[in-house]
């Protein structure tokens, strides 16, 4: 196909890549008993690429693994409008993600909190011994943080131990969970008070992804209609769960296209844009004199060693596809992607509307939902979009009206005008 023979070109794809992504080669059942439990099989995700994305001056094609109509369309389309008449810039803000050790009700607490600082470097001394080959690539425990918080219905005091940790080019959770577990012992040890969960937290505020897209001289009603859209998601949780929604649309495909974990991603996002006490959009647009100016930054926690990263033949030929040697650059892509893609429904939120463009590409499931096969689901396509033009409505119903009418009559066009 082509199509395969483009991306085998633009990313030096080797044949046995290509036959990989084309599933020709499919992963081997001892892989899926590898990743989970209980394996009967593979359910398979269509994987698309989005085209057009320029990113802090590199050209990239975008693998994003989905089901949902029209992302990926939404995404290039987006993306090909910044590359004419914007850019997209993006960075890294620290490299920590977190441990946390909890003493759930401490007895004294001016006492624990003294002896934890005082013991700091023992103890980080003592959780690098766990991670030795992460230490050897330049990474390990950088700090220890001591939280104090009450209880829920004032029922005492619990402190919370947070390690922070630089993960190199892991996603990380293995490993501090495992640093947390074995230090729980010496802490027991040195404050004589009981140490409850020890677990990593998925609110990675020590590690943020953050974007800006430019563009330039826009049309000044569209320009307004998307900073206005952006407000309305600032004023109204019911809308900015939406609007976050659509951010995560351009993150979760490739998250999952590169074996990472888009659950933990997605809550930390989530709590991310709760931090205020409010739940907020994690984007911002405004009008900065004649320009449109999107700005995104959130937590992410991505990894391109170890795990489904490795061990998922697919995985390993997406992130060659993306181009990225770390774990910090496929962070600032999910980013840059995001803010693409909210930019994408914004605009047609503020335009045309969302359903027009989404019900368009949403034909072609309608009609495979039909029964339509082969050369038919392109015809029943055709005539459902251009009953959606003329009547802004299309459904079920009248996907299996239009296949029943084409077998009954190939030339039936006319019959359903």
């Amino acid at each position: 196909m082509d199509r395969l023979e483009r991306i085998k070109e633009f990313c030096r794809l080797s044949d046995d890549e290509i036959d990989i992504l084309s599933g020709e080669i499919r992963p081997a059942p001892e892989v899926a008993e590898h990743l989970i439990e209980n394996v009967v099989g593979y359910f398979s995700i269509p994987m698309g690429i989005a085209t057009n994305f320029c990113i802090d001056g590199i050209d990239m094609m975008i693998p994003m693994a989905v089901e949902e109509t029209s992302i990926i369309a939404a995404a290039s389309s987006t993306a090909k409008w910044v590359r004419k008449d914007g850019s997209i810039r993006t960075y890294i803000k620290g490299n920590l993600i977190i441990g946390q050790i909890q003493l759930p009700q401490v007895q004294n607490v001016a006492r624990a909190k003294q002896i934890i600082h005082e013991n700091r470097d023992l103890l980080m001394t003592l959780a690098n011994t766990y991670v030795p080959g992460l230490v050897a690539r330049g990474g390990g425990i950088r700090d220890l943080v001591i939280r104090e918080l009450p209880r829920p219905y004032h029922d005492g005091t619990m402190l919370v131990i947070h390690i922070l940790c630089d993960p190199c080019d892991a996603m990380g959770a293995n490993l501090i969970n495992q640093v947390c577990e074995a230090i729980k012992p010496k802490i027991e040890e040195l404050t004589s008070e009981k140490v409850g969960l020890c677990i990593l937290s998925n609110l990675v505020d020590g590690k943020l992804a953050g974007a800006e897209v430019v563009i330039r001289n826009i049309d000044p009603l569209v320009g307004k209609g998307i900073e206005e859209a952006a407000l309305f998601a600032k004023a109204d949780p019911y809308r900015a769960a939406t609007h976050n929604k659509g951010v995560l649309n351009g993150i979760d495909p490739i998250l999952l296209a590169t074996g990472n974990d888009w659950r933990a991603v997605e809550a930390g996002i989530h709590a991310y844009a709760a931090k205020s006490g409010k739940y907020q959009p994690v984007t911002d647009w405004k009008m900065e004199g004649g320009d449109l100016v999107g700005r995104i930054e959130i937590p992410m926690a991505v990894g391109i060693a170890g795990g489904v990263t490795k061990l998922h033949p697919l995985a390993k030929v997406a992130l060659k596809i993306l181009g990225v040697n770390r774990a910090e650059e496929l962070g600032r892509i999910c980013a840059a992607v995001g803010l693409v893609q909210n930019l994408g429904a914004l605009k047609a939120l503020a335009t045309v509307g969302i359903v027009k463009g989404h019900m368009q590409l949403h034909a072609a499931n309608l009609a495979i939902a039909a029964g339509a096969e082969g050369s038919e689901i392109a015809e029943v396509r055709e005539r459902l979009t251009e009953i959606l033009h003329r009547e802004k409505n299309i459904s079920l119903t009248r996907a299996k009206e239009i296949l029943e009418a084409i077998r009954v009559a190939p030339d039936s066009r006319t019959l359903l005008s």
